[in-house]
């Protein structure tokens, strides 16, 4: 232990030499970066962010949905995120008579306001280290189930005392691939309501087309309200809660942001992974990305073709078809980021390095020799794996086998017609925003390349048989459609209505090949690369520490895990490619540029250009226009979505939801010319709730800066 303290000081000390702009870090650490952050413009302390004892920033801030980030900006609990991050929940209320994600909603009214059952926010309470009290008792002697058995006896008794005789939540997490851990405490809150939603065509403005983009033109956000039991307390839902009153919440400013100016993003980022060896950055651009980029550009052919075809098929699949867009295109940049900045010679020039430093080092000589053999072993299995889920469970009426076949023996100790009720709720959800075309269609060509890709020893023997008796993965694809009792509603329906038991589906083409896939995945695939992965783990605690104590000067912050964090950095242009240079800031002259009424992402409310055409912008107005997104060069992950962006005094500027696609490579490795965060300018969300929706009563809600 005495060996780890003394590193965990190099880490303080290498952490003061770092660049304001990359790092992703730990609030209650704050206090070590104030000094550089004050040099860059901000005003605060460090107990303003994140403190135990009074209301800080952090208390405005909420984990939104598990997956993103959001922010309290009135009295009356109202959260501002993205619109993408709320995108289910408005799906979910749409309908073709109440299409919301194509006009919009607004409640005019709290009454109005709509309850969205699953959504649940949380907000941290505090953070601890608590490296000590987890591994105080280990010793170098224990095996590394031994060691696994303490901490997680040790965790358990942590959050146990954390929460007695509260209603929080904890969770400890690892960080530096288990060389310190920290005590996270939560709040949770389940009754979110939507309270305003942009239309997509201004919430998602540009589409696919302009995803990771710049310049940027979205209007991606969207309004809930946290509610709670009249103590103020999380409630479930129900019609006598209140409106939650925070601890913070931020003042908005309309000051704006120029070239140069201090912002912060404080937020929730998903994963980061720097510290990786370079064979596993190789796997990912070289074979992974390209391969998981092809099956999506499969489905997203077929999925935007039908969508084009019909409005109810077009909002059955809005949510379905961003999710699958998102990373497919955010993959493709990541890659042409990596092999730009030639990430994966600079690692292995690196560890080079290590490795001559390492040579009279018992504890890191050959680690780097060890990652590669096992980098190299995995691959097979990692790929397996990648097509596992890109091309078998992706599909919608596999997954739907699976999800029943995992309910069925769950229920096996029920009665039929209660299993028979669970099934039904499935049902319910699947069939609401389900359309068999292109679900058969996806199935045939990437099940095709599945076929065609994974080694057939890799495969299940059923699978194969079925190619050689049919012939192709298209007869397979025409069998299984024309004969399953899922592909039917009415049939599925009819079916579970006499009750369910662990036989009803076992001659079912659907359950036979799901079953297939998943016992040739459980039993043949996965063991093996778990395996591969946890003796990796274990090298990488080693190798984590070893390049601290190699590189006591060097860029050294925990990887994005989901946990709160500060990232700091400045207002930016860049320049992707010769002769070519991006302003900082857009304004809503690109989106009339770009208005086109043929084309779905770039169809804008017609309120809009009658606002535009009168130019009634209102108190919104800079320089006869309204700004719309701006860039930074803060370092952001996904989960950063729905962020806060704050200007050195603290306030509310912008809402942060994209970074641009020459950078996406910053889960691996930031570039300082490329990266920048794309943020919504929150003076053109005030012009949307204002001048497009006629919802000023939003606004006053709000607390708005005078102008200094």
């Amino acid at each position: 232990m005495k060996r780890f303290i003394l590193l965990l000081f190099v880490i303080l000390l290498s952490v003061g030499k770092l660049a304001a702009d990359e790092g992703m870090w730990l609030p209650v650490l704050i206090k070590d970066r104030i000094p550089d952050m004050q040099k860059n413009g901000f005003k605060l302390t460090a107990e303003d962010l994140y403190s135990i004892n009074r209301a800080s920033l952090k208390d405005a801030i909420v984990h939104f949905g598990s997956g993103c980030t959001g922010e309290l900006i009135s009295a009356k609990g109202l959260i501002i995120t993205n619109h993408h991050c709320g995108f289910s929940q408005i799906q979910s209320h749409s309908s073709v008579e109440n299409d919301y994600l194509r006009d919009g909603f607004w409640a005019m009214s709290m009454s109005d306001e709509l309850p969205n059952n699953g959504l649940s926010v949380r907000f941290l309470i505090r953070m601890e280290d608590v490296t000590d009290k987890i591994l105080g008792s280990y010793s170098s002697d224990m095996t590394e189930e031994q060691r696994v058995k303490l901490i997680s006896d040790n965790s358990n008794v942590i959050m146990k005392a954390a929460t007695a005789n509260t209603h929080y939540q904890a969770r400890v997490e690892s960080l530096y691939y288990g060389n310190q851990y920290f005590l996270f405490v939560y709040e949770t809150f389940n009754d979110v309501r939507l309270v305003g939603a942009p239309p997509s065509s201004i919430g998602k403005f540009g589409g696919d087309t302009d995803n990771w983009m710049w310049p940027r033109h979205t209007g991606d956000f969207s309004l809930f309200r946290i509610y709670a039991g009249k103590d103020n307390k999380p409630a479930g839902y129900s019609k006598d809660n209140v409106p939650y009153t925070p601890k913070k919440y931020f003042t908005i400013s309309v000051k704006g942001v120029e070239e140069g100016d201090f912002t912060l993003v404080y937020g929730y980022p998903g994963r980061t992974q720097k510290y990786l060896h370079s064979q596993a950055v190789r796997y990912i651009t070289e074979k992974s990305n390209p391969h998981k980029i092809n099956l999506r550009t499969l489905r997203l052919n077929i999925q935007n073709e039908e969508m084009a075809k019909s409005q109810e098929v077009r909002i059955k699949y809005a949510s379905k078809n961003a999710s699958v867009s998102n990373s497919w295109k955010k993959w493709q940049g990541e890659s042409k980021g990596i092999e730009r900045l030639k990430t994966i010679e600079s690692k292995i020039q690196f560890e080079k390095e290590f490795n001559e430093w390492a040579k009279d080092k018992p504890e890191y000589s050959g680690v780097i020799e060890r990652l590669d053999k096992l980098y190299r072993e995995l691959e097979l299995y990692a790929f397996a794996t990648d097509y596992h889920n890109e091309a078998i469970t992706s599909n919608e009426i596999i997954r739907l086998a699976g999800n029943i076949n995992t309910a069925v023996k769950r229920n096996s100790k029920m009665t039929p017609a209660v299993s028979a009720a669970n099934i039904k709720s499935i049902l319910d959800g699947f069939y609401k925003d389900y359309y068999l075309p292109i679900d058969k269609k996806s199935f045939a060509a990437i099940v095709d390349q599945y076929s065609k890709n994974i080694p057939a020893e890799m495969q299940p023997q059923l699978f194969k048989d079925m190619i050689l008796k049919k012939g192709s993965v298209a007869e397979i694809t025409e069998c299984l459609y024309s004969s399953t009792v899922l592909a039917s509603e009415e049939k599925a329906y009819r079916f579970i209505e006499a009750g369910v038991t662990e036989n009803s589906f076992e001659n079912d083409p659907a359950f036979k090949l799901y079953n297939a896939f998943n016992d040739n995945f459980i039993n043949n695939i996965k063991p093996r690369f778990d395996e591969i992965n946890s003796e990796l783990n274990l090298l990488y605690r080693t190798y984590m520490r070893g390049q601290m104590e190699f590189n006591k000067t060097g860029v050294f912050y925990p990887d994005a895990n989901s946990t709160l964090r500060i990232t700091y950095g400045a207002v930016k242009g860049y320049k992707p490619s010769d002769a070519v240079y991006y302003k900082h800031l857009s304004t809503l002259e690109g989106i009339m540029e770009k208005d086109n009424p043929n084309i779905y992402d770039y169809n804008i409310p017609q309120k809009l250009r009658d606002v535009y055409a009168k130019k009634d912008f209102g108190r919104w107005e800079v320089n006869g226009t309204v700004p719309v997104c701006f860039i930074a060069t803060n370092h952001t992950s996904g989960g950063n979505s729905g962020s806060p962006v704050i200007n050195a005094d603290g306030e509310l500027v912008g809402i942060n939801f994209d970074r641009v696609w020459e950078g996406t490579m910053s889960d691996i490795a930031y570039d300082l010319q490329m990266c920048r965060n794309i943020s919504l300018d929150i003076r053109y969300v005030l012009f949307v709730i204002d001048k497009v929706a006629g919802a000023s009563h939003l606004i006053e809600e709000m607390k708005i800066a005078e102008i200094r």
